[in-house]
């Protein structure tokens, strides 16, 4: 761990004991990333390269089968993790509370390039409803396909609550 991320975490009173315990690893940001996707508000989510590539395959193969997939979140810096946390915190939330839903700056998969959140319309960004849509049932049966996989399912060994809507590219 940087002398930089351990101070981060400090000063979010994040123990790296405990993240240890979960067992949960530190992620390394990527040397180069692309434009991966564009939404209609004109914000740009990038990705590795290969990921972006496997975003672009498994939304249209979704497309043609009818289902609308669009992307809520992909990369994300330390710097904006560590603002996530320092938000809540400052709205009052614990932080054993908020690292059940979110990642300690350094240790979200968002940081490789790698990890996406889906939305698809009708159904509310990144909450747990996402698993009843029918976008779900078709990334349960087809990510795997584009080499994304659902990083936290209901009782992952992470500690995190399930994220229907958060997938991660592992295909190399």
């Amino acid at each position: 761990m940087t002398p930089e991320l351990a101070t981060r975490l400090a000063a979010l009173g994040i123990d790296v004991q405990t993240l240890a315990a979960r067992g949960l690893r530190e992620y390394a940001e990527p040397a180069a990333l692309v434009d991966a996707d564009r939404n209609a508000d004109g914000r740009v989510f990038e990705l590795i390269a290969p990921a972006a590539v496997a975003w672009q395959q498994l939304r249209a193969a979704a497309a043609a089968d009818g289902v609308t997939l669009f992307l809520v979140s992909a990369y994300r810096s330390i710097q904006r993790q560590h603002e996530i946390v320092a938000a809540k915190l400052a709205r009052g939330q614990l932080i054993d509370d908020i690292l059940r839903v979110s990642a300690a700056p350094g240790y979200s998969e968002h940081h490789t390039g790698r990890a996406i959140d889906i939305g698809t319309p009708g159904s509310p960004l990144l909450e747990q409803e996402f698993d009843g849509t029918p976008a779900y049932a078709w990334l349960c049966a087809h990510a795997g396909q584009y080499g994304f996989r659902l990083s936290y399912p209901p009782g992952n060994a992470d500690g995190y609550l399930y994220e229907p809507w958060h997938w991660c590219w592992h295909a190399d």
